[in-house]
């Protein structure tokens, strides 16, 4: 799937802050030809290009080979495709990608939550999977105009597919990660990618959440009454157990940590509280409703949890 000047097709669907920095960050190799879906941003992606001011790495504004609207407009099949969307209905975004795939294409899969994977397994079962979790502390500030703090870090690796070889597997996370690597971003390899995608899910079912349902920052939060710590972290200590009842190994020292990181910040919000805000659709599935079904099929008990999935999905079925 190289193009005729042996540059490799890659599409970005997804073009809020996340996507934007990566495109950016897939932009500076010269080995790319970068399309990029962009939907509430498409005219000014399409008349000025993607401006970002990074403390890492500048400022900069840069056009993308190709912009569409939709993946209904691409008509011929990518190497890599980078989903940076919220994770909001994956079967129907797999289902959309379908022109821009074939036996060779490989999802880079850079979302938050758990069992992001499985849909895009299930519809393209012959497709590697490279899944991520991110650290990157952007913000598109209006339309095509991403601000990008300090942050900026990355976790990377294979979702194993069992029908394929391994080694072509392989090929294809060295491919990528070297075009990371020329376009001067922090990642690391990862053997097993669920530890650290439960470890941030751990973080996100707390302070998605309840910033969501406060709508105050985390600090505030912390600070409203002498039931807040505690609960937070016996919500932690439930999709914890729940992590270790699905294989991963996560250790009860994870309360702590998050907890310390937390308290080293000022005050926070989240994703999910400025969607809230916005009365847009919210992460619940793949942050609180699958860590609660798997919950339910081990039988482990989960009353915070379960609870603050309720109160969410009343509030964003309001926005649906």
């Amino acid at each position: 799937m190289e193009t005729e000047t042996g540059k490799i097709n890659v599409l970005v669907y997804g073009l809020g802050a996340i996507g934007s920095f990566y495109a950016f960050i897939l932009h500076r190799t010269n080995r790319v030809r970068l399309t990029v879906v962009a939907r509430s941003n498409y005219e000014a992606v399409v008349k000025n290009g993607i401006y970002i001011d990074s403390a890492n790495h500048g400022q900069h504004r840069f056009h993308p080979d190709l912009v569409v609207k939709s993946p209904a407009e691409i008509t011929h099949p990518y190497h890599y495709i980078v989903c940076a969307n919220k994770a909001i209905d994956q079967d129907a975004v797999a289902a959309q990608l379908a022109p821009a795939v074939d036996e060779n294409t490989t999802f880079v899969i850079i979302q938050n939550g758990v069992g992001n994977e499985e849909p895009f397994r299930r519809a393209f079962p012959a497709c590697s999977i490279l899944t991520c979790v991110t650290w990157v502390g952007a913000t598109q500030t209006s339309p095509g105009v991403i601000t990008h703090i300090k942050s900026e870090d990355l976790q990377i690796g294979l979702f194993p597919n069992a029908s394929l070889d391994g080694s072509v597997e392989k090929a294809r996370l060295d491919e990528f990660t070297s075009f990371l690597t020329a376009g001067g971003t922090k990642f690391q390899v990862v053997e097993n990618m669920q530890l650290p995608r439960w470890e941030k899910v751990v973080w996100n079912a707390a302070w998605n959440s309840i910033t969501a349902l406060t709508m105050v920052d985390t600090q505030t939060w912390l600070t409203s009454s002498v039931e807040a710590t505690p609960l937070t972290r016996r919500l932690m200590r439930e999709v914890i157990a729940v992590g270790r009842g699905c294989g991963v190994d996560l250790d009860e020292g994870l309360v702590d940590r998050l907890m310390d990181k937390i308290n080293a910040l000022p005050g926070i919000g989240s994703s999910m509280q400025v969607d809230c805000r916005n009365g847009r659709p919210m992460e619940i599935e793949v942050i609180l409703g699958v860590p609660l079904r798997r919950a339910k099929e081990l039988g482990i008990d989960t009353p915070v949890l379960e609870t603050l999935t309720c109160l969410l999905r009343a509030v964003d079925g309001r926005f649906r």
